[in-house]
């Protein structure tokens, strides 16, 4: 067994490390660009470097790279050696300033939704230095934002990087007011990660696995997750060596991995980390993602990310918990003890109301993907619709603090705010609610619209901008007020009244609630295309250009890159299923049907004694389910060669309305199939082989 607390960060180039290597003077300097933004001189990068790289060597370490997340979702590495010639044909090792604080990767081949062209190759990686470096694969890896020649970003840290500041300087402004002596504001994340773990030697046999991450066929095995047996239930043993391997690798790089657990699904699981800066959460998020794939191999698994891997039983998300806390340690999302405080986090949760309410189609946007399309609005993850659930008791005292009725739960008195008779209020003062897409769980807020495979960046960009814009409008109002108390009062009631519509405590799987919810004059967009219609309204654009997170020209690049990418994986998955359908599916069921056409043949030499209506009926059901699929894929390909290309969101449009369903009709008559089908002669592994073969 290891010893965590020895392994815990032992390949990172973390506080420590720096305190023991580095020069009083630079520690100092990073130190305060670290947790001040001030840009780092040079010389002291050169001094950083060569400790980073004496460190890195002693590990094993014999290349660096600049570690950054372009806009395919993923992370990008170019290595370079340590290497550099001297003279009489020897090297020496070494490591730069330079090297340290910017690369130059080849940029031409990643996407940038018109950004630039094709071939415009260059682009720069720039160190951000309040993410550790990290050692993988014997290879110093320095986390990076990533932009292009013309200063445009084309990777997800550098919006988010922007976006943290926004809400560090509006946020400050309101803490002042407050008297605070913060200096700095950040928000934090604790993203939990679901996942499926299934035996490699099945996943190799789907093609659709391996092309698409998602099975595109597959009848209902007798068993799913109906008992709830599986949820919390104890993990089996090849699991939890997994588990216990990947833990170890997380921790070695610093990571802060706190529960794993059985999930609802057959065959899910999930990993919960302890919260952190939210673009150090990120960086560790695309870690974890990366490691759970990579250990699973040593135990002969295959780690499954995407949303909705099976039909019929839950998919996957990743529940984004998130929060804003200052340098002082004071979390602005907790309810505290006192009133000064409980009326400095009423304001930072009206503001968050007033946010969330005002850029619901924002909020969609950022979790939009054609995978998590499959999940969102299933009854088994959080409806389409955007809401935020409070509880009962802190939604009474907002009712209370807006009608100008006493709360009945507390001292009887007038409703005003930081003053004794303000009522304190627990943490926990309700139960949760696992279908409310946005909750309050009494220090922080669980944006559970997320899918599992996606970058948390995205979601925690539009939180954190959209945030900053209200408490942005709240410093206004309130620097400008002549007695500050009645104008904390009258911001706070005001904003509860013009927002409360978003708030809903109860069942947002119910049809009910799709009715109410149209009657409040809330969004249900239902599908990416459908959110993605609405990015470019001018509440949108001004909010992302007047706090900087992004340009129009970046907003453009998001904008094609996402509709883009949802066209790309629906016609990956058509043809996918094309040539499971011609090459593997439609020849077993004939090749079925020819052995019980024979096993008929047989019979009636016998005699009429003999029966033969099994046969009779199974060649004819088989024959025509045949039909079906044959005349469904001959159509799909029809509808493919027809993609209209004009614009992005045409195609898109078209692969959601047409495409699609095309889809749907091939799948129907196959998976009828294999429910008739003798099992040997199917090509490939059942659901319930994938399901319950670990």
């Amino acid at each position: 067994m290891s010893n965590v607390a020895e392994i815990f960060g032992s390949m990172v180039f973390n506080d420590q490390v720096m305190q023991e290597r580095l020069p009083k003077n630079t520690y100092k300097a990073l130190k305060k660009t670290i947790q001040d933004g001030t840009p780092l001189d040079i010389d002291l990068a050169n001094v950083v470097a060569h400790a980073m790289k004496d460190w890195a060597i002693e590990k094993g370490c014999t290349h660096f790279t600049h570690w950054f997340q372009p806009m395919t979702g993923i992370t990008a590495e170019k290595h370079d050696s340590f290497i550099n010639p001297v003279e009489g044909g020897r090297v020496l090792l070494n490591f730069s300033g330079k090297e340290l604080v910017r690369g130059e990767p080849d940029a031409s081949s990643f996407p940038s939704g018109g950004l630039r062209a094709t071939f415009e190759a260059r682009g720069y990686t720039a160190w951000d230095p309040t993410s550790y470096a990290f050692i993988k694969q014997n290879t110093l890896c320095i986390p990076t934002a990533f932009c292009s020649y013309t200063g445009e970003a084309l990777d997800k840290k550098t919006p988010l990087l922007r976006s943290m500041e926004a809400i560090n300087k509006q946020a400050l402004r309101v803490l002042k007011l407050f008297g605070s002596d913060a200096t700095r504001v950040v928000s934090t994340v604790g993203p939990e990660q679901e996942y499926f773990l299934v035996d490699e030697k099945v996943y190799k046999q789907r093609k659709d696995l391996i092309y698409t991450g998602r099975t595109l066929f597959g009848a209902p095995a007798p068993k799913g997750q109906e008992l709830e047996d599986h949820y919390f239930g104890a993990i089996k043993d090849r699991v939890a060596e997994y588990m216990a391997d990947l833990d170890n690798e997380l921790w070695k790089l610093g990571i802060l991995a706190k529960t794993k657990h059985n999930e609802v699904a057959p065959a899910q699981h999930e990993l919960a980390p302890i919260y952190s800066i939210t673009n150090v959460a990120t960086d560790h998020n695309q870690l974890t993602m990366e490691l759970m794939q990579k250990v699973a191999k040593r135990h002969g698994l295959v780690c499954l990310l995407h949303e909705k891997p099976f039909e019929g039983i839950n998919g996957s998300g990743k529940h984004n918990n998130w929060s804003i806390s200052t340098n002082t340690g004071v979390n602005l999302i907790d309810p505290g003890e006192t009133p000064a405080e409980n009326a400095q986090f009423l304001l930072f949760l009206v503001a968050v109301i007033k946010a969330v309410d005002e850029y619901q189609d924002l909020m969609r946007i950022s979790v939009a993907s054609a995978g998590n399309d499959h999940r969102l609005g299933a009854n088994e993850a959080p409806p389409a619709i955007i809401s935020i659930f409070l509880g009962d008791e802190l939604t009474e005292i907002l009712n209370c603090i807006e009608e100008g009725r006493v709360y009945q739960g507390r001292d009887m008195g007038d409703m005003e705010l930081g003053v004794d008779l303000l009522p304190k209020f627990p943490k926990d003062n309700t139960d949760r609610n696992r279908t409310s897409p946005f909750a309050f769980t009494g220090n922080k807020f669980e944006f559970r619209m997320l899918g599992s495979a996606a970058s948390i960046s995205g979601a925690n960009v539009v939180l954190n901008t959209a945030v900053a814009k209200e408490l942005d409008e709240f410093a206004t109002v309130l620097e400008n007020a002549e007695d500050f108390t009645a104008a904390l009062n009258d911001l706070i009631r005001k904003t509860i009244k013009e927002h409360d519509r978003i708030i809903f405590n109860g069942n947002g799987y119910s049809d009910e609630w799709q009715e109410e919810a149209a009657k409040r004059g809330l969004l249900n967009l239902r599908t990416t295309v459908d959110a993605e219609k609405t990015f470019f309204q001018p509440k949108n654009v001004e909010l992302f250009t007047k706090y900087g997170v992004y340009t129009e020209s970046e907003m453009k690049s998001h904008y094609e890159i996402k509709l883009e990418t949802y066209s790309k994986v629906l016609n990956i998955e058509a043809l996918t299923i094309l040539d499971m359908a011609r090459k593997d599916i439609l020849p077993a069921v004939n090749k079925y049907i020819k052995q019980l056409t024979d096993a008929l043949l047989n019979k009636k030499q016998i005699g009429a004694a003999v029966g033969t209506a099994m046969e009779e009926d199974l060649i004819m059901k088989l024959s025509a389910m045949c039909d079906r699929c044959y005349a469904a894929a001959d159509k799909l390909e029809k509808d493919l060669d027809g993609v209209p290309t004009s614009d992005v969101l045409t195609e898109a449009e078209y692969y959601k309305d047409t495409i699609l369903p095309d889809m749907d009709a091939v799948r129907a008559p196959a998976d009828e199939m294999e429910l008739y089908c003798d099992e040997s002669v199917w090509p490939f592994p059942t659901y319930g082989k994938l399901l319950f073969s670990v």
